[in-house]
């Protein structure tokens, strides 16, 4: 029989509080209940779950093994939901904003600059999604978004941030004997599937250079691509400025000087409408947009 979800998480509650105090009449004065309902409860959680869960004395209880098993689990999920409740509704209204942005923008470039951020704003908490994808803005989550692509059409109002220029980079061991662009064709090249420019567009202004003996391995983020990179696998193809960051903490070395490409997309921030942002998500856009604008 398919094990049935515990009906009340109150009796969890009451089960920490009891094996906290090791005594139902400890967990009640903390609880604010009678002895009676702690005990009433404990025993419905022991029924549920077909397991004795105290040893009952005339004054005190004590942990079963079956308890002592499950006790920390319950101290976990209880953590866990008092630590996000704190995070999220600690605060004084509208001092939070949460921000979805894509994986590589948001490890590379944003998380090295959030003491810059909280510096300038120390009043408002960020939580920060990642994802690779764009996201279906019309249904209830972020107020903004940071993602990758052509100019953003039906999600709202959008900011351009910056866009971005490609490069190859290596292992230094592999970028050391790269001197020119033919060179490249002797190791593997990782490519990332899901973006538009890429090493075909790269070795197009190459004059001679032929593609029919190139190794490629295709992955579908920049975070996979330069983590390849770093261990030796291949040569990856860096996306300045996003993609900075990472480059610089995976000890990634530019393999050619001057062989670079514009690319044909680029980062933006994007929202339902700017004009009903909270004030917390209005001064996160006024501080992004700040620190952007050198790269546009």
């Amino acid at each position: 029989m398919p094990f049935r979800q515990i009906p009340s998480l109150n009796w969890l509650r009451v089960f920490e509080a009891a094996a906290r105090s090791e005594s139902f009449s400890g967990a009640a004065r903390v609880l604010n209940m009678s002895p009676a309902a702690v005990s009433q409860q404990i025993k419905a959680l022991e029924t549920h779950l077909k397991a004795r869960l105290f040893d009952r004395g005339p004054r005190n209880v004590s942990l079963t093994d079956a308890g002592a098993a499950f006790l920390p689990s319950v101290r976990q999920a209880l953590m866990s939901v008092e630590t996000t409740a704190a995070s999220l509704f600690g605060h004084a209204q509208g001092a939070t904003v949460t921000v979805r942005a894509t994986l590589i923008f948001a490890t590379s470039w944003l998380v090295p600059r959030l003491a810059a951020f909280e510096a300038a704003h120390p009043g408002i908490q960020l939580h920060l999604m990642g994802g690779y994808y764009e996201t279906d803005i019309n249904r209830e989550g972020p107020e903004l978004y940071i993602v990758f692509g052509g100019t953003p059409r039906g999600w709202g109002d959008s900011d351009l941030l910056f866009g971005e220029t490609m490069y190859p980079v290596a292992a230094p061991p592999i970028a050391d004997v790269i001197s020119t662009p033919q060179d490249l064709a002797a190791h593997r090249l990782i490519e990332i599937s899901t973006h538009r420019s890429n090493w075909l567009q790269l070795f197009a202004g190459v004059p001679g250079f032929e593609l029919g003996q190139t190794r490629f391995c295709f992955v579908d983020s920049s975070e996979i691509a330069l983590a390849m990179a770093a261990e030796g696998y291949g040569i990856s193809l860096a996306r300045a400025p996003a993609t900075d960051g990472r480059e610089q903490a995976l000890g990634l070395q530019r393999c050619l000087e001057g062989m670079e490409l514009a690319g044909t997309e680029a980062y933006y921030l994007v929202a339902r409408s700017f004009s009903s942002l909270s004030p917390s998500a209005r001064r996160f856009r006024e501080w992004l947009l700040d620190a952007t604008a050198g790269y546009r």
